[in-house]
């Protein structure tokens, strides 16, 4: 065995700077008498200088929000969340991944928008699209057959963004299901009623739901003439009817597709028709749709959720659309879309077109692919775009110079005169002890002006102040700050009185 000699002790010095990584001290040996021994230099980075190699932006498809839009957003998700628990429902949540193959196959050519995960841990990975298939699958593995639950949760799709149609990359869905078998139409008729609710809750307007069956969209395609392999493709192109006009849809059709010129015009005689039950009654007795099944069962079922709406009375915000097909695969029944009504451009601006705020549909088949034995279970339920309805409240408040409130303090806690930091740090605590909203500024003697202007520029109703003469006299003075008039309250009942007026706001 090799031991260690004992090294010089310059030596010994480089090899502890080695490991410590120290800058290494010139030997004092070497130096002239008197001078100290001082560590080398090492470069300093002058930030000021300092060059990025990569542009500081969110990516394509997202954005941050401001506390003045997420306070729009509380709002808006109070609403729809209340109104779902108004209706029963219980909450779920999945995670924000699944299994590549869980996804896959289930949203027919939407497929390609799925963000794919680098593999990092032997699973193949994917972005959730929705929140229905991860719904589908939780209850096929958990074997639950009968469930109505809501879910707001972030999905991510890779499609060309619009920031002006509130239409993202990532974006917060809001979904409400029924899940289980029960008599027709009734839990559908129960969505409908919903969106309706949301919609005039969330106070944006006039609004129409259309309504179609995707048994009737296969049958009248069928009876049109529209190949099986074609039914689902030629289903997308008509669904962009209202986007885009009916001589574009088929020329897409025919010049893209494939479709015989004919059966297009015949799809279109169809695809142009909208109305209500007296529409249903007359597609029942149309020679074509009676050749199919599915579309005549469709049908059917339309008109009893027709009755059943009107019961429900939110039959007049529905219409009986023939165009509306729906692109997802999964869709078997019932499916539906609410659109906006366009409001008159404001100072010859570009009205805001969202396109669809809230859709849904049926798809009692999909459960049943999760399951090994293909049991099914059936499911209705409806999505509302969270995204696209922020962009109208904040279109319509930037045109109304309408102001948001981004906190909720009730009360600042200021002082009149210096050195009374501890006496604010003593009220406050009694403040936030009692559940009172409360903030002080975060200086030890700041001036009563800028703590006024504070409560005026931020919207704090009330100020309470200490000062030399309230210590003395055993009492706070409490502000009304829009109408600055002033009060003294004793030292031990300001909590009391702030609540009785918070209470009464």
């Amino acid at each position: 065995m090799h031991h260690l000699g004992i090294l010089p002790t310059k030596a010994w010095a480089a090899l502890a700077c080695q490991f410590l990584r120290l800058p290494q001290v010139r030997a004092v040996a070497n130096l002239p008498h008197g001078q100290i021994a001082q560590p080398a230099q090492l470069p300093q980075l002058e930030p000021e200088r300092r060059k990025l190699d990569f542009l500081v932006k969110t990516p394509k498809g997202t954005r941050d929000c401001s506390p003045q839009q997420m306070v729009l957003r509380e709002k808006i998700f109070s609403t729809i969340i209340n109104c779902f628990k108004r209706h029963g429902a219980e909450q779920l949540d999945t995670p924000t991944f699944e299994l590549k193959e869980t996804l896959t196959k289930k949203y027919g050519e939407e497929s390609k928008l799925i963000y794919d995960l680098k593999d990092q841990g032997g699973e193949q990975l994917s972005l959730r699209y929705d929140l229905t298939v991860p719904l589908a699958r939780y209850l096929a593995r958990n074997k639950v057959k009968k469930m109505k639950r809501y879910q707001i949760g972030k999905v991510f799709r890779r499609e060309a963004p619009s920031v002006v149609q509130g239409r993202y990359r990532e974006f917060f869905q809001c979904d409400f299901d029924i899940a289980g078998q029960f008599d027709p139409m009734i839990p559908d008729a129960e969505c409908l009623k919903i969106v309706c609710e949301i919609l005039s809750g969330l106070q944006l307007g006039d609004f129409l739901i259309k309504v179609n069956d995707r048994r009737v969209v296969d049958g009248m395609l069928a009876a049109c003439g529209v190949p099986d392999s074609q039914l689902r493709t030629i289903g997308l192109s008509l669904d962009k009817l209202d986007k885009i006009s009916w001589e574009n849809v088929r020329c897409e059709m025919v010049s893209q597709k494939g479709l015989a010129p004919e059966v297009a015009d015949r799809v279109g005689d169809y695809a142009r028709l909208c109305g209500g039950v007296s529409l249903v009654e007359r597609l029942l007795q149309d020679p074509q749709l009676a050749q199919s099944k599915q579309a005549r069962a469709g049908l059917e079922d339309l008109n009893l959720l027709f009755d059943y709406l009107t019961l429900l009375g939110v039959f007049p915000q529905v219409s009986f659309d023939l165009s509306l097909a729906r692109g997802l695969d999964y869709y078997t029944g019932v499916i539906y879309e609410a659109v906006l009504a366009q409001p008159p451009a404001a100072r010859g601006e570009e009205p805001l077109g969202v396109g669809s705020v809230a859709a849904g549909g049926r798809y009692d088949g999909l459960v049943g692919m999760f399951d090994p034995k293909g049991h099914r279970v059936p499911c209705v339920g409806l999505s509302i775009g969270v995204e696209r309805i922020l962009a109208v409240v904040e279109q319509r408040m930037e045109e109304s110079k309408e102001k948001v409130r981004t906190t909720e303090t009730q009360v600042l806690v200021a002082a009149a005169q210096k050195s009374f930091l501890r006496e604010r740090l003593k009220l406050i605590a009694e403040l936030w002890d009692a559940g009172i909203k409360a903030e002080l500024v975060y200086k030890d003697n700041p001036k009563l002006l800028p703590q006024l202007q504070h409560c005026e520029a931020t919207g704090i109703p009330l100020v309470v102040i200490v000062g030399e003469r309230e210590l003395k006299d055993g009492v706070v003075k409490l502000r009304k700050v829009a109408s600055r008039e002033e009060v003294d309250i004793r030292r031990d009942a300001v909590v009391a009185e702030i609540q009785r007026r918070i209470a009464e706001a």
